[in-house]
């Protein structure tokens, strides 16, 4: 396909520390001799700097669980090596990405036929393997029920997917289960026909009821994390988000969001470039009090709020595209996930029973 694909098919997932306790890595066995000219230097700093693509956590993990030996004996992180140490190593290897392992995952499946299924998938669940999650993910659960999923050209360790949506975000999903089915429906996503509402809650309350955001996204030259918007399109790559107030609750807002393109974190970055980051989105500013009082009461609130959600409050409610084989139009809903539904429930309830009037 067209390098303009929506990003959900080519850039990697956010990570975070994690993968499952007990996940079978693999692993690699090194034997380093130390040189005679070698300074005294803490074994753990000394690993970090000699072994490829290792950090000196996993290096000092490793030493704790003794995988790490000098001269056959258990070590320290703190030892400082000395010339003729005979250092064997045992380290956990990550899969390359390209290796995905099978694992019996629950998955909340919405509907399914020979083609294709959709999937609604929890907050807090990776889409597909990459650095620092190489397990637990969805396509773990998806290969584990489905054989021969397909993979799109250059795409491949993500059998069956044409689109994701990012850890912390819950939702809806169609998978592939057909070379047919992948083909056409990454059709339409080029096209931008697929329908998708988003629904968010974001801090404050736009002047508008409803708007179009049409700026460029691309990737902050500061943090590769955080996507920036370019209003001007001098960087970057289109994205057009189509959103409307749903409710409206003083400090915070319901927002529905219609995507008309792809982009990594396109709601996140519009609704933040509008001057509405979503509540509690660490990485766009929405984390902290953006909107409110300065009353005590009013921050205990929030901070509880903030409890009850851990994550930006985005859900991919609903999703509408044509049946690859059928032809027919289908459309998929979900309803909003608990944890959005108690934050919004209790702000309804500040703002009509314990707010300032």
């Amino acid at each position: 396909m067209n390098d303009e694909m929506d990003d959900e098919l080519f850039e990697s997932e956010e990570t975070s520390d994690g993968g499952q306790e007990g996940a079978a890595l693999g692993y690699e066995h090194l034997r380093i001799e130390v040189d005679k000219g070698q300074a005294a230097v803490r074994v753990d700093k000394f690993l970090t700097d000699k072994v490829a693509n290792v950090t000196r956590n996993k290096v000092q993990q490793a030493i704790d669980t003794g995988q790490v030996r000098i001269n056959d004996a258990q070590t320290k992180a703190n030892y400082k090596i000395k010339p003729g140490d005979v250092i064997t190593v045992v380290l956990e290897m990550e899969p390359r990405e390209t290796e995905v392992l099978p694992e019996k995952i629950d998955l909340d499946i919405v509907y399914e036929d020979d083609h294709l299924l959709v999937v609604n998938k929890p907050a807090g669940m990776v889409v597909h393997p990459a650095h620092g999650n190489w397990t637990g993910t969805l396509v773990n659960g998806l290969v584990y029920h489905f054989n021969q999923l397909p993979e799109m050209p250059g795409n491949s360790g993500r059998p069956g997917l044409v689109h994701r949506i990012d850890k912390d975000t819950s939702g809806l999903l169609v998978i592939a289960k057909s070379e047919l089915a992948m083909t056409q429906l990454a059709r339409q996503f080029f096209d931008h026909s697929i329908e998708r509402t988003y629904l968010a809650l974001v801090w404050g309350e736009p002047k508008e009821d409803a708007g179009i955001i049409n700026a460029h996204v691309g990737r902050s030259a500061r943090d590769r994390k955080v996507m920036d918007v370019f209003p001007d399109g001098d960087q970057g790559k289109n994205a057009i988000t189509h959103w409307k107030v749903l409710r409206r609750l003083r400090y915070i807002s319901l927002v529905q969001c219609n995507l008309e393109t792809g982009r990594t974190h396109q709601i996140r970055a519009h609704m933040k470039f509008l001057g509405h980051p979503l509540f509690n989105d660490a990485v766009y500013g929405g984390d902290k009090i953006r909107k409110g009082t300065q009353f005590s009461k009013y921050k205990a609130f929030v901070n509880n709020c903030f409890k009850l959600l851990p994550r930006q409050a985005l859900h991919a409610k609903s999703l509408g595209f044509i049946h690859p084989v059928s032809n027919e139009f289908m459309q998929f809903d979900s309803g909003l996930p608990e944890d959005m539904q108690n934050v919004l429930g209790r702000w309804e309830n500040y703002v009509n029973f314990d707010g300032e009037n």
